[in-house]
Formats: C-alpha cells, sequence, structure tokens
C-alpha cells in the first residue's frame, strides 16, 4: 500500500496511491494511515482518486484511521471515484464523513 503526504496550509494531505483498498491491503493502509498521521495539523484530507475499489475492510480501515486520529482531529475525504463514492453513500458512512469531489474541492471548502 502505498500512499503519499505532505502538508499544505495547516492541513495534512494524505494520497493514496493504489487503485484498491480491500482486505488484503487493509492492514497495511491502516499502519502507513498512522504513519502519514501521527503527528502534524488537526485537519487530514484522504484523497481518494485513483482507488477504483473499496471493500468492508478498506470501509473498515478507513474508519479506523478516522478513529485514530480522533477526538481532536477531523479526516475529510476527497475525490471519490463513483464506485468508491456509491459504496459510502450506501453504507451512509457519508454522514459521518466530510466527502469532497475533488482534492481542490476540499482544500477550498476548508480552508474557511
Amino acid at each position: 500500500m502505498e500512499l503519499s503526504s505532505k502538508t499544505e496550509d495547516q492541513v495534512r494531505i494524505v494520497t493514496v496511491k493504489d487503485t484498491r483498498i480491500d482486505a488484503a491491503v487493509a492492514i497495511e493502509f491502516k499502519d502507513a494511515m498512522r504513519a502519514a498521521t501521527d503527528d502534524g495539523p488537526d485537519l487530514v484530507v484522504l484523497d481518494l482518486a485513483a482507488v477504483g475499489f473499496i471493500d468492508s475492510s478498506g470501509l473498515g480501515a478507513i474508519v479506523a484511521a478516522m478513529k485514530h486520529l480522533a477526538p481532536q482531529r477531523k479526516l475529510a475525504l476527497a475525490g471519490l471515484t463513483p464506485p468508491v463514492d456509491k459504496v459510502f453513500r450506501l453504507t451512509r458512512m457519508d454522514s459521518v464523513f466530510s466527502l469532497y469531489p475533488t482534492l481542490d474541492d476540499a482544500r477550498s471548502a476548508l480552508a474557511t
């Protein structure tokens, strides 16, 4: 599981480089997210633009990453592809996470 992270304007941006977050990589994803977000700003944006598939294990790994940040820090999601967006909406996780169509949309909305 390959992630990259950078900090811009008091926001940690973590970008998923893989096309899938599923049972095969869920534990690796959680570990990589912890490493990428252990320190830094209170706001983290997870860029999922490259991810075309997510299963329940992947969804659970993202929830675990959010819980790792809580309660003082926030995780927002950006760039959800249609199949990934559908999973978040079907599971009603769109009411748990702030979802943004693109990373730029997230930057704009969260800058205020």
